[in-house]
């Protein structure tokens, strides 16, 4: 029970988790003056700081869901969402995390996680979209900033020993607890009531996001009502009930709310359910039959034909992944035939190929492909796996070495890079790709050794040595700067 409790607590601090919406109306926001505060002690710069530093733990720790074709859904929904956001302040990122449990939070810096039981509840676009808005809200009315200022005014802490605190707390969790409780001193009815309120606020601009980025913004009460009828007797609930409850008043609000915002006719995302189809096949944690029968189940129950194509998709990805190869190409080739640059298809017959052992043919499609959208990243990741599987190494480190220039914390790309460079024999670079790797999950020592070693494998005074001491100077600052905010 101790132990629970103070995982709550925990969330209750460092994730701004999934609530009842209690959504302001179209025509009566009557917002208060939102950040001025906050702004005083802890500026957007530091945010950035601590939402860099939190992230780099989170990738060390947390099963975060590193498929290219997931994560260009959620970046593209996300930025379409925050295009349509008041109060903009900061970059966004939006990521998965491999998790049943329904939840999602924002922290410092404009991160966003969803969990990917998200996706097995959400059933439209539109209800995953009023998740996000939430959420982005938080970051952008800086909820968790104000709660810390709260916390500050009411106890001898500092700004920066909260942050620190939440920052240990994802680093090594006991210890993160205890200088949480010791430098937060006022009582948990407060700090709850305060993160009731920014709830409130979140879900009054949420909403406001979703009805201008053209979503149905019945979808948000309509999600909520669902998941609280669905758990209102369970014994385990998802843990974002358990920190945020739903009580029925709330539920009601939202619903008067968001029906006084005109009725938006919102057809059916298919990246969407295609995504969702992705999912379940290969992130549910589910067997391979229990996979097929959910998407057969599912399409009979459908009744909007251009949907049927996800759940060919899912078909196919799980007779991919079961290496039926003949029962997922026949369904890949039909998909492919209606919507010939369609990602989510091209990145799975190239799966297929590549198991097949047709190079060539995987070559020809994404070539093809890049022509239409060069420097996808999508498109180039499998590109530059497809010319690793051919042994074309020196052409794959080319393409990896743009793409990891232009996306420095995609693991994607250097953990791709390191591979193609060790199959080529050379030997420093992998080190120097690994190095990136860990320090992006904020193993600064051990990204600093693999430099160091590096360096010693290059000839004295090249160029590359120079460019190897230069990197572990600037990790070594970074190092300092990450350990001083603890």
């Amino acid at each position: 029970m101790m132990l629970k409790r103070t995982r709550s607590f925990v969330c209750l601090c460092i994730s701004t988790a999934l609530c009842a919406p209690s959504l302001s109306y179209a025509n009566n926001i009557e917002l208060p003056d939102i950040g001025t505060v906050a702004g005083s002690t802890l500026t957007i710069d530091q945010e950035l700081i601590y939402g860099d530093a939190y992230m780099r733990m989170l990738r060390s720790s947390k099963p975060i869901v590193n498929d290219p074709v997931i994560n260009e859904y959620i970046d593209t929904l996300g930025h379409k969402l925050v295009a349509n956001a008041d109060d903009v302040k900061t970059p966004f990122t939006f990521f998965m995390i491999r998790d049943r449990n329904i939840n999602a939070f924002a922290f410092f810096g404009g991160y966003v996680a969803l969990h990917s039981g998200l996706f097995l509840h959400a059933q439209s676009e539109s209800e995953l979209a009023s998740v996000i808005a939430h959420e982005i809200a938080h970051v952008t009315q800086r909820h968790l900033a104000r709660s810390m200022e709260d916390q500050a005014r009411r106890t001898p802490a500092t700004m920066a020993a909260l942050a620190g605190s939440l920052l240990l707390a994802i680093a090594a969790p006991e210890a993160g607890i205890a200088a949480i409780t010791a430098t937060t001193a006022g009582s948990m009815q407060s700090q709850i009531n305060y993160t009731r309120s920014n709830e409130k606020e979140a879900d009054r601009f949420g909403i406001s996001t979703l009805a201008k980025a053209g979503f149905d913004v019945r979808a948000m009460p309509r999600f909520f009502g669902r998941l609280a009828d669905e758990y209102r007797y369970a014994s385990t609930p998802p843990p974002m009930l358990l920190t945020h409850p739903l009580p029925e008043d709330r539920i009601t609000d939202s619903r008067e709310r968001a029906q006084s915002y005109p009725v938006v006719k919102v057809q059916p995302d298919l990246d969407y359910h295609l995504t969702r189809a992705r999912i379940v096949a290969r992130y549910a944690d589910i067997d391979n039959e229990a996979a097929l029968d959910w998407f057969t189940r599912a399409q009979q129950k459908n009744t909007i034909p251009t949907l049927d194509a996800s759940f060919e998709y899912g078909k196919a990805l799980v007779y991919l992944d079961s290496k039926q190869y003949d029962k997922s190409e026949s369904l890949l080739s039909k998909l492919l035939k209606l919507d010939e640059n369609n990602r989510f298809y091209l990145d799975a017959m190239v799966d297929l190929y590549l198991e097949t052992k047709r190079a060539d043919n995987a070559q020809t499609l994404l070539e093809t492909a890049l022509k239409q959208t060069p420097n996808n990243a999508v498109l180039t990741l499998n590109y530059a796996n497809v010319l690793l599987k051919q042994q074309k190494f020196s052409e794959s480190i080319r393409v990896l070495q743009r793409y990891t220039h232009d996306n420095p914390n995609d693991t994607n790309g250097w953990s791709l890079l390191s591979e193609a460079n060790n199959r080529n024999g050379n030997q420093a670079e992998d080190l120097a790709a690994q190095a990136e790797v860990s320090a992006l999950r904020a193993n600064w020592n051990k990204a600093i050794q693999l430099y160091t070693q590096a360096g010693q494998l290059v000839k004295l005074g090249s160029l590359e040595q120079a460019r190897y001491d230069a990197r572990i100077d600037q990790l070594m600052i970074q190092r300092e700067r990450f350990l001083s905010l603890q």
